[in-house]
């Protein structure tokens, strides 16, 4: 079970059996509160009609008075009122009077005429001054056969002369409870629910913050560039960048290694020949062989520069984990920029170079280095290509990618060299010169469209020549 699962029904459980708590406490709390509210309105009604029969029962005609006509008449009545949704077409409520000794002289129901009910303790209680109420069951196995007593006492000048019951069978309260419950479930179905939509996204963007940092990591430990991520709250953009943090101070002392290793093994041929030139020089030598070995030294020195310059440029890529100014661009039109700066090399070399750009070709990077990526494709073409050859560039857009290739009609690379042409330092002799360049240029392309999230390729055409690639994204 993975984490995702194991964090969400942990979650899910925990607020579930919470939920369910409190659900299950206001469900036990429905039927009570019902009840009692009920029973403040019988409060209020009997000592409404305890106070209108006090002068009939005192006269000694509560039973045939206006009082007992007018209870009767409520009786009759058919209200057809619709309480929230409820319907009400009858009265469902009793009402007796008893004499200060306890005997029912008036019965709305006319079943308990002459009966003592001074036990009962609506009655009983109210006799004595208090208050006085009570429930019982006509079934004592059926709770809804059950009916609420309410007592106020009847007084006349100031004296206790009878005491007035007023009763509502609990069956006519069963449709709120019922309402009141059913909805309290329903909201607690919501509820469950929407805690555990909530879960879910929680748990997913928990899973998210993760996941992110887990990609970094393996983007790390793979050399390619990542950005490390910022999403997932506080905690996880203080991991993340204390991640990087790390990432580039152990990068920075493998890189500074490397690089002092490799910088120093390429330098070592040119300086030999400076060196060798150098003490030669300290001779009498023909003037023809001055100028050969000073020559030599210019020769050598150029390439040491050049070789400073070209890992300066790739070591600041290299260390860049997106473009410093990102701007939108054509790259047609760097490519066609690229092609007018090289003018005078073509020239030269008696070389044609076509463009085949239609339309325009946005996408978002950093001029100068796309500029410079594509300045290196163009150089390495023309020193590879023989004298009066054509060299030809071509872009186009393909599934959200922008492809442009160098092609030229020289001899190609060996096979045994294509799986290390991007390697760093490694060269091939130039076909005019026999001389090797630095073999930092296609390395440097290939870090220039890793870093605008494309890539670079190189491969021998079937009709001749060989063809570089730069791939990036379009915008």
């Amino acid at each position: 079970m993975n984490i995702y699962v194991r964090f969400f029904l942990g979650y899910f459980l925990i607020l579930g059996l919470a939920a369910w708590l409190v659900f299950n406490m206001v469900l036990e709390e429905v039927e009570p509160t019902v009840r009692q509210v009920a029973e403040e309105t019988l409060v209020d009604a009997s000592q409404m009609l305890a106070e209108l029969a006090a002068t009939e029962l005192a006269q000694g005609r509560i039973n045939d008075g206006p009082f007992a006509a007018a209870v009767r008449k409520a009786r009759e009545r058919t209200p057809a009122a619709d309480i929230y949704g409820i319907k009400k077409d009858k009265m469902d409520f009793r009402v007796y009077v008893t004499d200060a000794r306890g005997a029912v002289v008036f019965d709305s129901e006319n079943h308990a005429l002459g009966a003592d009910f001074s036990q009962w303790r609506d009655i009983a209680r109210t006799l004595r001054g208090e208050y006085g109420t009570r429930t019982t069951r006509v079934n004592p196995d059926d709770a809804f056969t059950s009916s609420m007593y309410v007592a106020a006492p009847i007084f006349h000048h100031g004296e206790l002369i009878g005491v007035l019951s007023l009763a509502k069978p609990t069956v006519a309260l069963l449709p709120y409870i019922v309402r009141m419950s059913d909805r309290i479930r329903k909201s607690g179905v919501i509820v469950l629910a929407a805690s555990a939509l909530i879960g879910l996204l929680f748990s997913a963007w928990l899973i998210w913050s993760i996941h992110s940092l887990i990609r970094y990591a393996r983007d790390v430990s793979s050399g390619r560039k990542a950005t490390p991520p910022t999403g997932g709250g506080r905690q996880f953009s203080e991991l993340a960048h204390a991640l990087e943090l790390m990432r580039e101070r152990l990068e920075g002392k493998q890189y500074v290694e490397k690089y002092v290793q490799n910088l120093t093994h390429e330098m070592k041929s040119p300086l030999t020949a400076v060196v060798s030139a150098a003490e030669l020089l300290e001779d009498p030598l023909p003037d023809a062989e001055r100028r050969h070995f000073a020559a030599l030294i210019l020769e050598q020195s150029a390439r040491l520069q050049q070789i400073i310059e070209r890992m300066l440029q790739l070591a600041k890529v290299e260390q860049l984990q997106r473009p410093e100014d990102s701007q939108l661009l054509d790259l047609g039109e760097l490519a066609r920029q690229s092609l007018a700066s090289r003018a005078s090399a073509l020239q030269r070399r008696a070389l044609q170079a076509v463009i085949h750009a239609e339309g325009s070709f946005p996408c978002r990077g950093d001029a100068f280095l796309l500029q410079q990526a594509i300045n290196n494709l163009l150089d390495n073409a023309i020193d590879f290509s023989p004298g009066g050859g054509v060299i030809e560039l071509h872009l186009h857009q393909q599934a959200g990618k922008l492809i442009l290739t160098v092609s030229d009609q020289g001899a190609g690379a060996p096979e045994y060299a294509l799986s290390q042409i991007f390697d760093r330092f490694y060269s091939l002799p130039h076909p005019a010169s026999g001389h090797k360049s630095t073999g930092l240029g296609l390395p440097f392309v290939r870090e220039v469209a890793r870093l605008h999230g494309g890539d670079a390729g190189f491969d021998n055409r079937a009709q001749g020549g060989a063809q570089a690639r730069l791939e990036i994204p379009a915008s």
